[in-house]
């Protein structure tokens, strides 16, 4: 798509054609159809959700149980929390949606689990005649597919409703990790205080047992679960140009596999300490690895994209050489932050992170644009980033030149020949490098260091490694 020579009218005038969102709000809507009457209503209705549960988690444990259940189950939030939050780093999304997550997850999630766990348990128990029988059932087959279906409505209703901010496989990843967090919250105030031993109660009713396992040995296991759904969301959000079945059977199929992951976890406390164990080491450990490679590998996949992507509004006007370096590497960020906020305070800094997440928000439109992805407000939809960049430029341009420069590779003390290299290319991202304002992909035009013997345009000849 060709983009036009960027730079407003006037300092204060935004760039580029006006997008839907520009224009005010029809006067005609309904008040039940403004956006803060339906925001303040699904909070109030997750804070009743959220407290009918606690009632109800309460009356079995008894008001010092509670305490001390919600004592030991708030350690492991924020260890969680801030795993999903690094991962999101690169492109992060709305606080909103996280909040939503997490307190669906930990208040409507947990009560629908609890309400239809406890009436299928009960039925089944009513129609065998077989109490213990009706617990193992309800704990293998009837909880695994009640919890992960009520937690993956929250990855659902995001994906429906907020699908600008749900664009790859990490979206997926941190916004069911979020809602597994809360409802783990929830599930872990029931069993580290519903009284265990003999009958006592305070921390006298914590068994050592209940409190390892679920939150020193496995505090990851409820995220791991819905992560593989959310993989199948971000999946879909990423399966462009294809048929609508497809799409649909792939948020199905990672909710399937969270079924199965997470019966296979509670069938392993039926099988004794040896088999608990087992089940442990042979299929947990190595799940949580994989996911843990995913998840990276998609970060530095999208890195990689931001320094692939940006260059061409360098080119445009849009954004400086030295840009795509600095924002396509997490360490570049960091510097400029701290750079920004020594010369301007937290508003500076908090500047330059939105900056970098518009941007990186730009890279990824434009990949999906390239690959058929987006639709007709794609125009629309750039324009907007393409604003709001154009609005923090004067504080971000400088922070994240001087963490380019900053962060760069030296330059070797000696050129490099041979039929790859030439004295101004050298490997790496440096401004000779390959993603270098003088690189194959850099901004500057090539006639400036175009050998006789070459055209004057196209790609840099003297970049490395040399295609012509």
């Amino acid at each position: 798509m060709a983009i036009s020579r960027p730079y407003p009218t006037q300092p204060g005038a935004a760039p580029g054609p006006a997008g839907p969102a520009d224009g005010p709000a029809p006067r005609h809507a309904h008040w039940w159809q403004r956006p803060r009457v339906r925001r303040g209503a699904l909070a109030a209705l997750l804070a009743l959700s959220g407290l009918v549960i606690l009632g109800l988690v309460r009356e079995q444990t008894g008001t010092e149980g509670f305490l001390v259940g919600l004592g030991l189950a708030v350690l492991p939030v924020p260890l969680l929390v801030a795993a999903f939050r690094w991962l999101d780093r690169v492109a992060p999304g709305p606080w909103r949606n996280l909040v939503f997550s997490f307190a669906w997850g930990a208040g409507a999630a947990a009560l629908m689990a609890i309400v239809a766990n406890s009436f299928a348990t009960r039925w089944i128990a009513t129609e065998t005649a077989d109490p213990s029988r009706a617990d193992t059932l309800g704990a293998t087959v009837i909880a695994p597919v009640v919890e992960e279906s009520a937690k993956a409505a929250a990855v659902l209703l995001v994906f429906l409703f907020r699908r600008r901010d749900f664009t790859t496989i990490l979206d997926g990843v941190v916004l069911a990790g979020i809602t597994a967090t809360g409802f783990a919250f929830t599930e872990n105030i029931l069993y580290l205080g519903t009284d265990q031993l003999t009958g006592g109660s305070g921390v006298s009713s914590v068994t050592a047992a209940t409190f390892f396992v679920r939150v020193v040995m496995a505090p990851f296991a409820h995220p791991l679960f819905t992560a593989l759904t959310g993989i199948g969301f971000g999946a879909a959000a990423l399966a462009t140009g294809r048929r609508r079945p497809v799409r649909f059977l792939l948020p199905l199929g990672g909710l399937l596999l969270a079924m199965g992951l997470h019966a296979l976890w509670n069938v392993s406390s039926t099988l004794g300490e040896y088999g608990f164990f087992a089940v442990y080491a042979a299929f947990m450990v190595p799940s949580f690895g994989l996911l843990t490679w995913l998840v990276v590998w998609t970060r530095q996949r999208g890195l990689r994209t931001v320094r692939e992507e940006l260059p061409s509004y360098v080119r445009a006007g849009w954004l400086t050489p030295a840009q795509p370096y600095a924002l396509g590497s997490m360490r570049a960020r960091r510097v400029a932050r701290r750079y920004a906020r020594g010369h301007g305070g937290r508003a500076a800094s908090r500047a330059v992170a939105q900056y970098g997440a518009y941007a990186t928000a730009l890279a990824f439109l434009r990949r999906r644009g390239r690959r058929g992805g987006v639709g007709t407000d794609f125009a629309a939809r750039e324009h907007e980033l393409l604003r709001e960049l154009w609005r923090r430029r004067d504080t971000a341009r400088p922070a994240l030149e001087h963490a380019a420069r900053v962060t760069a590779p030296p330059v070797p003390p000696w050129p490099v020949y041979g039929p790859y290299g030439s004295p101004w290319a050298y490997e790496g991202y440096g401004p000779y490098g390959r993603y270098g304002p003088y690189g194959r992909y850099g901004a500057v035009d090539p006639a400036h260091f175009a050998h006789p013997g070459y055209p004057a345009s196209g790609p840099n000849p003297y970049a490395y490694p040399y295609r012509p």
